[in-house]
């Protein structure tokens, strides 16, 4: 495994045409009729109004999911990898064992507990009929029509972490931190440093007091000594190695 880890966020993916979290067209910008996102992508919602839940999901997410890897996701198809992104682009770029930590678009679980690794499966986005999303969304995720609440155990979930559920090893939480550990080099590219795994992530490598890279065209300052920063898309960063 090479002793860099590579951590990525938003900003990777944004030149595929995925609008990035916090942007104007951002994800966690635009929500829905009645919800912020921020009330939305939450497991209490998933659990209460699945219908709101999964429209809104299908329609700020999955209208993505043909988008193609760019560049950089090719550039780190041999890298030793962590991301943020849920789109799966590192994976149709040919890496074949990065983490993502938060997810996949292209895949779901089975609706359960938090704590058990489950099976995940591919989410079949293709069988949503236009003209009746909701009706199929509520289908495809095995939720009774009727009652229009998922039920534990047999339901369907997408699989992303949600903003009120915690890090598990269905998302390989475990094998995450012990590439931090093992790092030598740590590289962000392309994120806030907003979520916790990036903090986690941070932490690590101050600890064990390993040079850092920030690859981000308005970096985030970090008060730590061996930080070199450059201000710059990860597309161009990549043109220099």
């Amino acid at each position: 495994m090479d002793e860099t880890l590579y951590i990525t966020g938003a900003g990777v993916s944004s030149e595929s045409g995925i609008p990035t979290f916090r942007g104007e067209d951002g994800f966690w910008t635009i929500g829905s009729e009645n919800y912020t996102p921020q009330e939305m992508a939450t497991r209490a919602m998933y659990q209460t109004n699945p219908v709101e839940f999964l429209t809104w999901y299908y329609h700020r997410f999955a209208s993505y999911r043909h988008h193609g890897p760019n560049d950089v996701h090719h550039w780190l198809t041999d890298k030793n990898l962590i991301t943020q992104n849920i789109d799966g682009l590192d994976g149709k770029a040919g890496n074949q064992d990065y983490i993502a930590i938060h997810g996949r678009l292209d895949q779901m679980t089975l609706f359960h507990e938090q704590g058990p690794v489950v099976d995940t499966y591919m989410t079949p986005w293709e069988e949503v009929d236009p003209n009746n999303v909701q009706a199929s969304l509520l289908n495809i995720f095995n939720i009774d029509p009727s009652s229009k609440l998922p039920q534990l155990d047999h339901s369907f979930k997408p699989f992303v972490l949600l903003f009120d559920e915690f890090y598990t090893d269905l998302y390989r939480i475990g094998e995450a931190q012990q590439r931090m550990q093992d790092a030598e080099r740590m590289v962000f590219m392309g994120t806030s440093f907003s979520v916790n795994i990036t903090q986690m992530a941070l932490r690590a490598a101050i600890n064990n007091r390993i040079p850092i890279e920030i690859v981000d065209p308005s970096p985030v300052e970090i008060p730590y000594q061996h930080v070199s920063y450059f201000k710059m898309k990860a597309s161009d960063y990549i043109k220099q190695r």
